[in-house]
């Protein structure tokens, strides 16, 4: 108990959450910590917000656009040799042009069907707390199973098709799609 004395006074407030669903017979319990972290300036540095969809590059129009885009801009920017304002031009060519790459989702085959079978659970967990009787319990487990067996067949779905997808790039030889592909396998399952 004494190794546990040091973390005492990061604790500033603990409290357990009766109405929550968290899909399980416990309560969840939340405890509010106060620390000081050091960040280093490289990993504050590393990302500044704004990634362009370079995949779009591989599509001809939006490949001309783009070229069109950049000639225009630096037509106009012949006689001026500001590099910085050079380097704005292109990002805001590039920006029309590509437009932003999209962040990834964590959860990419969660959909819509997915959030109806989330608010079943959660039905079902309230009629339990409300009423514990055997009828609300059988209800709620059998509701809990339908649930993990839809979410895990979605997500088998989606990574069959991501697999088939990796099968398709490494038949074009797409090195660069078919390494994106293994890299993100690779991020699911260190996890």
């Amino acid at each position: 108990m004494s190794q546990y004395r040091r973390w005492y006074s990061s604790i500033l407030d603990i409290q357990s959450f009766r109405g929550a669903n968290c899909d399980t017979d416990y309560y969840p319990v939340v405890a509010k910590v106060g620390e000081i972290l050091a960040v280093s300036k490289q990993a504050a540095q590393k990302f500044d917000g704004e990634r362009f969809n370079l995949r779009k590059l591989n599509e001809l129009e939006v490949r001309k656009q783009y070229q069109i885009e950049i000639t225009n801009r630096c037509a106009v920017l012949e006689n001026l040799s500001d590099s910085e304002n050079n380097k704005e031009h292109i990002k805001t060519s590039a920006k029309v042009s590509l437009g932003l790459h999209d962040l990834k989702q964590h959860k990419p085959w969660f959909d819509e069907e997915c959030l109806g079978f989330l608010d079943q659970r959660k039905g079902a967990k309230v009629k339990l707390v409300q009423d514990q009787s055997q009828s609300n319990v059988d209800n709620l487990n059998n509701v809990r199973r339908d649930t993990s067996r839809h979410f895990r067949n979605k997500k088998k779905e989606y990574l069959k098709t991501k697999i088939e997808k990796n099968e398709n790039s490494n038949k074009i030889q797409s090195i660069r799609d078919l390494n994106r592909g293994i890299n993100d396998f690779k991020k699911c399952y260190l996890i």
